[in-house]
């Protein structure tokens, strides 16, 4: 039986890290993107039907993994037009590859960033806001220069806890983007694997892994939410 140093020398151990390493980092950047400004916008706006998109962009935190992959395969399948359209247009299905992934994991993370923003916006003093009104500042100006600034802990802890969600995403991936080694394995989805095939000390080498750069991101995440 092999011992973990030695899967520690393999290529075929760290192409999983890597893929999953690559695809939170991708994930992070969209997420962070739309969560700061849906987030800001939702935190200043209030309007008829706000709830309801609330409760839909929740979502993904509560239901089912397999439900939302079920409803990534429906929306980005082959047979679907949206699904047809990204074939046509990039001469391949998203479905079944680390495109899939990325898709995935921004789904399940969205959430997460998108409500830490919210309360970060939201816990700004309305006078503060006004008082950049006053002294001329838009709504552009005064959300990167004033808003965002005061707002830097709730961003940088969504955007930590966000990438570690997307690193432990694993039951819409399977579903959407298969577990393909080499093309679309994660971690989480290589851990499988090997449970599956009773590689029991390869899969314990991944939760290592795994487990230590949960922990560090969770550690940082509380070290600027209490700073």
């Amino acid at each position: 039986m092999r011992s973990m140093p030695d899967f520690l020398s393999e290529q075929s151990f760290w192409d999983p890290v890597c893929r999953s390493i690559f695809v939170a980092s991708v994930t992070l950047i969209i997420v962070f993107f739309f969560g700061i400004f849906i987030g800001g916008f939702m935190a200043e706006k209030n309007f008829r039907g706000k709830s309801v998109i609330e409760t839909i962009m929740m979502l993904p935190l509560v239901l089912p993994p397999s439900v939302v992959g079920f409803a990534l395969l429906a929306v980005f399948g082959r047979s679907s037009p949206v699904g047809q359209w990204i074939e046509w247009l990039f001469h391949q299905p998203v479905v079944f590859t680390v495109w899939a992934a990325i898709l995935s994991s921004s789904v399940v993370s969205f959430p997460l960033m998108y409500q830490t923003v919210k309360i970060g916006f939201s816990s700004i003093p309305p006078a503060i806001k006004e008082a950049a009104k006053i002294d001329g500042a838009g709504f552009w100006r005064s959300f990167l220069f004033v808003q965002m600034p005061l707002a830097k802990q709730a961003l940088l802890t969504g955007g930590i806890l966000s990438f570690a969600r997307a690193l432990g995403e694993f039951g819409a991936t399977l579903m959407f983007a298969g577990n393909i080694p080499g093309k679309t394995q994660t971690m989480p989805t290589a851990i499988y694997l090997a449970v599956e095939t009773n590689e029991t000390s390869l899969a314990w080498a991944w939760v290592i892994l795994t487990m230590i750069i949960s922990f560090l991101l969770l550690f940082a995440a509380n070290r600027i939410r209490y700073k």
